[in-house]
């Protein structure tokens, strides 16, 4: 046992003796105070426990434990001064924490305690035979009415296999099948006849942990038949249940009136059982339909229903259900579940999606439509891309995908967890892009926010960013542009401290930058560090094998957007997209099939010849410039010369399917797009 001393006798020094006196592992030698009027000293005096005014006098004494609660720092700092001290200081936090810890824990024993001897209070006072099982099949509860019936005592029993004490038992049937059952008739090993109701003891994880059955003799049944078969025997028997259970429970009469809540259902509505009692079911909704109301209508139970109850318009689901007795309707029991908590954090989840979802790449490779060669050496090359972290350029015309493409290269290399930010050069005014690329300083022009602002590039910070229609960027903005290439740094609009940035740029462009860069509008260093890795997309005209694909995809999309059940277009819609030359490419079929599904009635479920708008299927091709050559030109030039024409002329032979030209012309589909490239073919 060890030794203990208290400094301090008043709030925390009284509560500390009043503990340690009960304690059987501590002795408490003595309680010092410099008042000896302080109530800890006059506890200490009536409980015969020495009392002082100086620490100091038990300096000799056997001591353990000192608990100073003074706060005073002198005597704490002259207690740990004690030289060779054989006892352990507890400051006055660790006596506050400890003192309020076993009063609590004290008050919980308490609590539980008086909760268990009130529940054997009501075992033991019930008329009715109760026993239980736990889910080895072990005796739990044997009360005293079950006594009196079974001719056994708990101590005999509990413990040991119900069917060891009572074979005829059933309850072992009602742990393996979960059903209740009840009004079964019993006889039991002593003769006497029972009516019992068996019931599974569930978790709230659905689990059976046990099985429990209250009985009656069968001459008392038959005394009480119309009481039992009455709403008020449903109550009596339920009530227990119902005040026990941390669900809100309500139950109403077949009129609609309230009989019974519970405790939990007063928390949960703020209203008391006074304000429930023969008032009308709809007395506890604020917004909504009763569903008791309903149930004893229909007689069918509903589950899932949004209400808000209670002064407080508690947001909530319900679930309700018919009680019927003997086949007649009695009322109705409904449970009701808080859901505002829940509610309030899925809100919260909601709108950190909606930021994130601005952040983040939406489309994978999956997602891009095709299966013609021309389509399938893009995508090869857009993983080749997505597997470097170069800086790509997509090319293509207007509707071909670019950005989709982006989006697939992202998600398909090993930045997809990080941020991904879409910017679309030509839609943001040449005064805005460079602080919207780049960032600005506070006060760097009027109207500029207090702290500044991050740019889209340092949003993207460790992420990707999506330059679309670069070619549209004016000279200034295309030299910083360079310089964040070059140099991986930013200089905010305002500023003049760098600031380091990694992000993988992918860019795309509608135009011949090459032109561009001939006419003096795009800088010639600048296309060389974005044309690292250059993924020319075909155009729709040139990969019409895909547009059934293309077709039965966008009408998916279609119908969700409409709202209609479009099955699919007919084979000879098909070919008549097929001759038409698509200049908006997929952005202009999706907006066709669109048009088409507007037309159609509602009684018709695919898109037709007939259903189609009007096309122009006459091809239209640009003239082919003839190759040329001049006797006095370097022999190379005329050799480009010819090369070119000779590319062009097979182009327009093959109705500018790029596949079909290579193959022509006995070269590699890459090598053709070099040379397209090269030579500035349109």
């Amino acid at each position: 046992m060890k030794n203990v001393i208290i400094i301090g006798a008043y709030k925390v020094g009284t509560a500390l003796v009043k503990i340690i006196e009960k304690s059987q592992a501590l002795n408490l030698m003595a309680v010092i105070d410099q008042n000896e009027d302080a109530p800890g000293i006059r506890l200490a005096q009536e409980k015969n426990i020495a009392t002082g005014t100086n620490w100091k006098e038990y300096l000799d004494q056997p001591v353990d434990v000192v608990i100073e609660t003074t706060g005073d720092e002198e005597t704490f700092t002259s207690l740990r001064e004690v030289k060779d001290r054989q006892w352990v200081i507890i400051p006055p936090s660790v006596a506050i924490l400890v003192s309020n810890l076993i009063e609590e824990q004290e008050n919980l024993i308490n609590q539980i305690s008086r909760q268990s001897r009130q529940q054997d209070l009501v075992l033991s006072s019930s008329h009715d035979g109760v026993i239980a099982i736990d889910n080895s099949r072990r005796i739990i509860i044997l009360n005293k009415s079950a006594e009196i019936m079974t001719g056994l005592t708990g101590e005999e029993v509990l413990g040991k296999e119900i069917a060891e004490i009572i074979p005829s038992s059933e309850l072992p049937r009602i742990l393996d099948n979960g059903k209740t059952e009840v009004n079964k008739e019993q006889v039991l090993s002593n003769g006497r006849k029972i009516i019992t109701t068996r019931t599974p003891m569930i978790d709230d994880g659905g689990n059976i942990i046990g099985a429990f059955a209250v009985f009656k003799d069968i001459t008392e049944v038959v005394e009480m038949a119309e009481e039992v078969t009455s709403l008020k025997s449903v109550q009596t028997m339920l009530e227990a249940i119902i005040h026990s259970s941390q669900e809100a429970i309500t139950v109403v009469d077949e009129e609609g009136k309230g009989l019974m809540v519970n405790p939990a259902y007063t928390r949960l509505t703020g209203l008391k059982s006074d304000d429930i009692y023969g008032k009308p079911a709809t007395t506890d909704i604020s917004e909504g339909e009763s569903m008791h109301m309903k149930v004893l209508r229909t007689r069918k139970p509903v589950r899932g229903v949004r209400l808000k109850v209670g002064p407080n318009r508690r947001d909530v689901v319900v679930n309700v259900a018919p009680v019927i007795v003997d086949g007649k309707l009695k009322g109705s029991v409904g449970v009701i579940h808080d859901i505002s908590e829940i509610q309030s954090l899925t809100a919260e989840l909601q709108r950190a999606r909606q930021i994130i979802r601005t952040l983040e790449a939406k489309y994978t490779f999956s997602d891009i439509i095709g299966d013609s060669r021309e389509m399938n050496f893009a995508i090869d090359q857009a993983k080749l891309g997505a597997s470097t972290p170069a800086t790509v350029l997509l090319r293509g015309e207007s509707g071909t995908g670019k950005e989709l493409f982006a989006h697939a290269i992202h998600n398909g290399s090993s930045l997809k967890y990080n941020k991904f930010v879409r910017v679309n050069c030509a839609a943001i005014s040449e005064s805005l892009l460079e602080s919207e690329l780049f960032g600005y300083e506070e006060g760097a022009f009027s109207g500029a926010k207090k702290g500044g602002k991050r740019g889209l590039f340092e949003e993207a910070n460790g992420g990707s960013i999506f330059l679309d229609e670069i070619g549209e960027l004016s000279s200034d903005t295309q030299a910083k542009l360079l310089r964040v290439l070059q140099e991986n740094e930013i200089i905010r609009v305002g500023g003049t401290k760098p600031i380091p940035i990694k992000v993988r740029v992918i860019a795309a462009t509608n135009v011949n930058l090459e032109k561009r860069i001939i006419e003096g509008s795009f800088r010639e260093d600048l296309y060389y560090r974005i044309n690292r890795l250059p993924i020319f997309i075909p155009p729709l005209r040139e990969r019409k094998e895909d547009i059934g694909k293309l077709c039965d995809h966008l009408i998916r999309k279609l119908n969700q957007d409409y709202g209609r059940n479009i099955e699919g277009i007919t084979e000879k819609g098909i070919e008549y997209l097929c001759k038409y030359h698509w200049p908006g490419n997929v952005r202009e079929l999706e907006n066709i099939l669109g048009r088409a599904i507007i037309h159609l009635s509602f009684h018709e479920s695919w898109i037709d010849v007939t259903s189609i708008p009007s096309l122009d299927t006459g091809v239209q091709r640009s003239s082919d410039p003839q190759a040329s050559h001049h006797d006095d030109q370097p022999l190379q030039e005329q050799v480009n010369q010819f090369e070119k024409g000779l590319i062009q002329k097979t182009l327009k032979e093959c109705n500018g399917n790029k596949t079909k030209t290579a193959k022509r012309l006995d070269v590699s589909l890459r090598n053709l797009y070099y040379k397209i490239d090269k030579y500035n073919i349109e």
